[in-house]
């Protein structure tokens, strides 16, 4: 089933993602981090459903653990000492509380990818870019669209060679060695062969030239200037927060936040309702859904 978000004009899901990726990666203050986590999975889960449920769980969750402790094991900053490691360095509250929060922000980060992933299809990047870098928004749309069909096709590729006695999850571990080798030699033949053919293949329909025109099946109306403006007038109000020190979190040497006032609260709560906009409306449109089918 489609997303309702992916249905709007690309440069509304561009805006978002560039707000959203900014802000994950540059804000540290914890409600900041939590925000983001929070929406960045729950959108997750909503777009790929129980897909994203394993990933996180698999994947993401003993990421950050791992990324959580291994910060204090070699950043020592920090004026709240809690202990001493063997070796006889400080074990600071300041160093777990910034581990904790690398790790989040992390987690955050790839969990807004995956999102991305799922939004932003390769036809609207170069349908915005298209034009204006030709030949860069090509090879980005290439490279973000590699990861899942390169799985793919090495799902292929294995099982034909376990059907031709190749199985690497079987044998002694030579044997697994020589088919693994086997397989990844097949899919880097394939991924240069299916790079040269698309390259080819644009080249000859003449993309990148001068005065070429595009057929193109988004276009800008009402829906897209609304969620437009809440999304670009959240994300600036935003941005002139962080600006104004609204958003500042200090680790080091010693945890120091902004004093909470209603201005500071109002740019949290823009920041969240940037963050949470297209679970709103994948909500939303699911509702009057319900409610169409309700009718009939």
């Amino acid at each position: 089933m489609r997303s309702a978000f992916e249905g709007y004009h690309p440069i509304v899901n561009f805006v978002y993602f560039t707000f959203v990726f900014i802000y994950s990666m540059i804000f540290m203050h914890p409600l900041c981090l939590a925000i983001s986590l929070v929406c960045g999975f729950s959108y997750s889960v909503t777009l790929r459903g129980k897909k994203a449920i394993r990933f996180n769980l698999i994947y993401l969750l003993p990421m950050m653990i791992i990324a959580a402790l291994i910060n204090p094991a070699f950043n020592h900053e920090g004026v709240t000492i809690l202990t001493y490691l063997d070796s006889g360095n400080p074990l600071t509250l300041e160093s777990i509380t910034f581990g904790i929060a690398a790790a989040v922000m992390l987690a955050s980060v790839v969990c807004w990818f995956s999102c991305y992933n799922v939004i932003m299809t390769s036809d609207k990047f170069i349908y915005l870019f298209g034009r204006v870098i030709p030949a860069l928004s090509l090879v980005l749309s290439m490279v973000l669209r590699f990861v899942p069909r390169f799985k793919a096709q090495l799902k292929i590729i294995s099982n034909g060679q376990k059907c031709i006695g190749r199985d690497i999850s079987k044998g002694n571990i030579i044997n697994r060695a020589k088919y693994g080798i086997k397989i990844l030699s097949i899919m880097i033949t394939w991924a240069l062969e299916n790079a040269i053919e698309t390259a080819d293949s644009m080249k000859t329909r003449g993309y990148g030239l001068n005065g070429r025109t595009a057929f193109s099946i988004y276009y800008f109306d009402r829906r897209d200037k609304k969620a437009l403006i809440i999304i670009g007038g959240t994300g600036l109000y935003v941005l002139v927060g962080s600006l104004l020190g609204r958003v500042y979190f200090r680790y080091f040497p010693s945890m120091k936040s902004v004093d909470i006032t209603p201005y500071s609260i109002s740019v949290f709560t823009a920041y969240l309702i940037l963050c949470i906009s297209p679970i709103v409306i994948e909500s939303w449109e699911n509702r009057r859904w319900k409610l169409l089918q309700s009718k009939i």
